[in-house]
């Protein structure tokens, strides 16, 4: 984080965005870099991975891209391009929370906003579930809309709505690592590894090549695994999964999980971290830029 966001909470930050929606997208993002990097932004001759991001948000606009990043939507669209069959069942959708039948829902659940990525409630024992807890978050991220936080276009019109999942975990190592594939101009170039989290200091986060060897930078806002785990058994393909729905795209990071042997989607990012990733050094941020060719 930032000298300001260190100060003010990260929180608190993305709330006071939302109260500069009569800034034009642009100037918003600009001012927005400075208080986030530290820096200013350079959209005129982009160079890193976060100033080419930012280009992207204001000039790559294409209408489908509303339905790849709603929750709900998603899972259609990529079940035509690559099979039903790695689609986490959905066990019902809703507009609002009051509409919800817990007693229809199995005893472990995943409920989903479909607009945003903050409105996520893990259910592993359904009589332990804190109801109230459950209810205000889920209502707040309904009220909100993830667009303003970062001018990420493609959420601006998803219809905010709410998602029950299968719940899905690895038996072996009783945890969901998500494997989240970087693709530049619809070429799979590195992926990273997350694991925990749902709590920031038992999270971990590590980029990983494609051989499945520690990649060469690094975030400075998480802890990076001590050790990288076993590599996937179908890391193959997932890559080749991850190609194929990355077609026709200057990028977009496509995450997989592995489940008991099997390979489910999650989701699709246009813009990891909104383009605002801290990574370890400058370097390691022009490095990845220079991956991207914004202008195919």
């Amino acid at each position: 984080m930032t000298k300001i966001s260190k100060l003010i909470g990260r929180e608190t930050l993305n709330s006071m965005m939302k109260l500069f929606a009569f800034i034009p997208d642009k100037l918003y993002l600009r001012l927005m870099y400075r208080v986030r990097m530290g820096k200013k932004l350079n959209l005129e001759d982009p160079k890193t991975f976060n100033e080419k991001l930012q280009w992207l948000k204001l000039y790559n606009r294409k209408p489908e891209y509303t339905a790849m990043v709603d929750k709900y939507e998603a899972k259609e669209y990529v079940a035509n391009k690559i099979g039903e069959k790695y689609i986490i069942p959905t066990l019902g959708v809703w507009d609002s929370f009051d509409e919800i039948d817990f007693n229809k829902l199995p005893n472990q659940f995943v409920l989903k906003c479909t607009h945003d990525s903050g409105g996520l409630v893990i259910c592993r024992d359904k009589n332990l579930l804190d109801m109230n807890t459950a209810r205000k978050k889920i209502v707040k991220s309904l009220k909100s809309n993830f667009y303003w936080v970062g001018r990420e276009w493609p959420y601006k019109d998803v219809k905010p709505r709410i998602i029950a999942e299968q719940y899905i975990e690895d038996s072996c190592v009783r945890e969901l690592r998500d494997y989240k594939i970087y693709c530049f101009n619809g070429k799979a170039k590195f992926l990273y590894l997350s694991e925990g989290m749902e709590n920031h200091d038992t999270a971990r986060i590590s980029f990983v090549n494609l051989d499945w060897t520690p990649a060469d930078f690094r975030r400075n806002d998480y802890k990076e695994f001590e050790k990288l785990p076993k590599k996937p058994e179908h890391l193959d393909d997932i890559i080749m999964l991850a190609e194929n729905l990355a077609k026709n795209q200057a990028f977009i990071r496509v995450d997989f999980y592995e489940v008991n042997n099997r390979v489910y989607f999650g989701e699709l990012t246009f813009f990891p971290g909104s383009g605002f990733t801290l990574f370890a050094s400058d370097e390691d941020d022009l490095r990845i830029g220079q991956m991207l060719d914004i202008e195919l």
